[in-house]
């Protein structure tokens, strides 16, 4: 059975997903995240809701970040992401973490558009990620400054060059697979649409 995801308010809090999913231990517990049993499952929760980043630059580029991953023994390039802190919204939150990772800075909340979210991994993750789109200029992205020690690079990757380097393996992080997928697919109906092809 396919379940539709139904857009929120951006900033709300994803609902849990499982709540009929029973009985529920805590297995573990840190500042960031937990890991409970629940029914015959183990879940990971984030204490707090998560966002993703999606920055295009003059509808032409992508901007991502290459991070240190010490687990994976490599440096993937991923959008900017992270979680909230207490009381703070998920907008805010985008916000936030975009100007941290990248160093570009965007002052109005407002420029942080609401996507549908997306489900990172559903057979341990029963959270739902926020993803804002914030559209940037190139003079932004080139008067970007310092960033989190933890990001190597920030880089603009043209539409094009996003497509190959999905198709390549270069890109191969599950969130920013289906982030720029679905926003090149979007960008493709719309222009099958104006050119009467649908």
């Amino acid at each position: 059975m396919t379940r539709k995801v139904t857009p929120y308010l951006p900033d709300n809090t994803p609902p849990l997903l499982c709540p009929e999913l029973k009985p529920v231990f805590l297995v573990h517990q840190n500042p960031w995240f937990k890991v409970m049993s629940r029914g015959s499952y183990y879940s990971v929760e984030y204490e707090r809701p998560q966002v993703v980043v999606l920055p295009v630059i003059e509808e032409n580029s992508i901007v991502m970040v290459r991070v240190r991953r010490p687990l994976i023994d490599d440096y993937p390039l991923e959008f900017p992401a992270g979680d909230s802190r207490e009381r703070e919204t998920p907008r805010i939150a985008a916000m936030r973490e975009f100007m941290e990772e990248t160093g570009i800075r965007v002052e109005d909340p407002l420029r942080f558009l609401p996507e549908l979210p997306i489900s990172e991994m559903p057979g341990r993750m029963p959270v739902l990620l926020s993803v804002f789109r914030v559209n940037v200029s190139q003079s932004e992205f080139e008067s970007r400054s310092q960033h989190d020690n933890d990001i190597v690079s920030v880089e603009a990757i043209p539409f094009t060059e996003a497509m190959r380097m999905i198709a390549d393996g270069e890109i191969y992080l599950c969130s920013p697979l289906a982030i720029i997928s679905r926003l090149l697919l979007k960008k493709r109906l719309n222009t099958s649409i104006a050119d009467g092809e649908l």
